[in-house]
């Protein structure tokens, strides 16, 4: 077995591949962006065809790059976008929609309907989810209820359901495995995550047949063997989860207490609680982080929908900067006697608010606002919004004292000047690993440890590298005025 591991990392935006050594370095990547469909106002949508295509092309790409054949693969993982939903015909293996993605917002009205009823408590107690119209289950009963046939259909076996993870693993296998892991299912409201299973009541009130489920198993396990025609070799799947679990794996967040948050599109935070499944009382999730031969890691999770996606605004929808890394520069220079508040609720804000009417809006502009505030106010609403999750999970979890590091992944961590803010907001020391690549590095190792070829966890957690740790150096006084501000213009913003 030679140690390559193959990590798929299909996001929001992008498909990415990459291929770690058997000493855990990257020896090959491919990514490629996919288009965005917004076919009314709060409504996302990809097309799952698409995204099918940027894996296979990625995927030869980092074959390419690595300088190695399909052959030489030892394992491959799958980490992807969660809550995106699809739905496919399971004789052709086609959709009957677009997926609908997590940010899709079209399912508001019904989640309130279902609060009214009184429901919320019971989804809350059993999955560790809120009812909104971030999580999977009302998207996939809005296509069944909307989709011509699709709730006759479903009912007798004829479609699938899954995350982007089951809907990947079906078209690798040729339709061999109709299977998801543990993290992925617990974001669907579907699934009781004390009792690691599908839960009939909650799938009575949603509407949704047993029979388009797929199998649920652990993190790290036999998830099918991809069709020798795809890439020229059989590949076994030993890995999956969810991207923000799998970057809590490729952190190496083991032990209770640590505490991780990646920036991507959005940004989310996980507290690591071990066995202990904690109840938020300030509307933060419980969720799986991962389960390992059988055995379930629960974690406190806040999730912000927008942070990258800030900065692609900025550059595809304001078009004040040509690249993502020009934000920081801008931010550097921009005038510190103004105070301008981006408060970046395009698609509704997330944790710890949980409002899918607030939209986006900026405060504190004057004539002399330009790109350099707007960038800063861009870059500094991912820091607020970041303390707000941080200071709900100390509430939250008695073990947790307030003596924070926090680990961060993602593309914006990239940014000395972001992260710099970040730690001085939060008054708390900010590590950036060596690998920024974490979600994809999360995978690879549930993969890599499953085929034998990568250490076990002990051995992969020390090996986990600091590149640089950002200690805070903001004032008290200057820090307390801009939290002050921020949360008034929160305040504002929600519906």
């Amino acid at each position: 077995m030679s140690g390559y591991i193959l990590a798929i990392d299909q996001g929001t935006t992008s498909s990415r591949a990459i291929i770690f050594d058997g000493k855990q370095q990257i020896a090959g990547a491919g990514q490629k962006e996919f288009k965005q469909h917004f076919p009314k106002s709060g409504w996302v949508e990809h097309d799952p065809e698409e995204i099918w295509q940027t894996v296979l092309s990625t995927v030869e790409e980092a074959i390419a790059k690595a300088g190695i054949t399909a052959g030489d693969l030892s394992a491959i993982g799958i980490t992807n976008q969660r809550e995106t939903v699809v739905v496919w015909d399971r004789e052709t293996g086609n959709p009957i929609h677009n997926a609908i993605v997590w940010q899709d917002r079209r399912t508001a009205s019904y989640c309130d309907r279902l609060k009214k009823q009184g429901l919320e408590k019971t989804f809350t107690r059993k999955t560790g989810l809120l009812l909104d119209p971030y999580f999977s289950g009302t998207k996939l009963n809005w296509l069944l209820t909307n989709v011509d046939r699709a709730q006759a259909r479903a009912s007798k076996g004829e479609l699938c359901f899954g995350t982007i993870d089951t809907f990947l693993i079906w078209r690798l296998t040729g339709g061999q495995s109709f299977v998801t892991d543990a993290t992925n299912a617990s974001r669907t409201l579907l699934y009781n995550i004390a009792e690691n299973a599908w839960d009939d009541e909650l799938l009575k009130i949603l509407k949704v047949p047993r029979a388009m489920l797929p199998e649920v198993k652990d993190c790290a396990a036999d998830f099918g063997v991809t069709d020798p025609a795809i890439f020229g070799a059989a590949i076994p799947i030993l890995g999956v989860a969810g991207d923000q679990q799998a970057a809590t794996i490729g952190q190496a967040c083991f032990k209770p207490g640590m505490l991780k948050s990646t920036y991507g599109t959005g940004c989310f935070a996980l507290l690591n609680t071990g066995k202990d499944m904690v109840r938020s009382k300030n509307r933060l999730l419980t969720t799986i982080a991962y389960r390992l031969d059988g055995e379930t890691t629960y974690a406190l999770e806040g999730s912000i929908f927008v942070a990258g996606a800030a900065v692609q605004w900025l550059r595809d929808g304001l078009k004040v900067i040509k690249a993502a890394p020009d934000t920081g520069t801008l931010a550097e220079s921009a005038d510190p006697t103004q105070e301008v508040y981006l408060v970046p609720a395009f698609t509704g804000l997330g944790a710890p608010h949980w409002d899918p009417d607030a939209r986006g809006a900026i405060f504190g502009m004057t004539r002399n606002t330009g790109p350099a505030e707007f960038a800063r106010a861009a870059l500094e609403a991912v820091c607020y919004q970041t303390r707000d999750l941080l200071e709900a999970m100390h509430k939250d979890w008695r073990n947790n004292g307030k003596e924070t590091v926090l680990r961060v992944d993602g593309g914006m961590v990239a940014s000395d000047w972001t992260m710099q803010r970040l730690s001085d907001l939060l008054d708390a020391p900010v590590d950036r690993p060596v690998i920024l690549e974490t979600t994809a590095l999360g995978v690879a190792w549930l993969a890599g440890s499953r085929a034998g070829v990568w250490p076990k966890q002990e051995e992969f957690a020390k090996s986990w590298a600091r590149d640089y740790r950002f200690e805070p150096a903001m004032d008290e006084k200057t820090r307390k005025t801009k939290l002050r501000g921020w949360r008034n213009a929160v305040k504002r913003t929600l519906s």
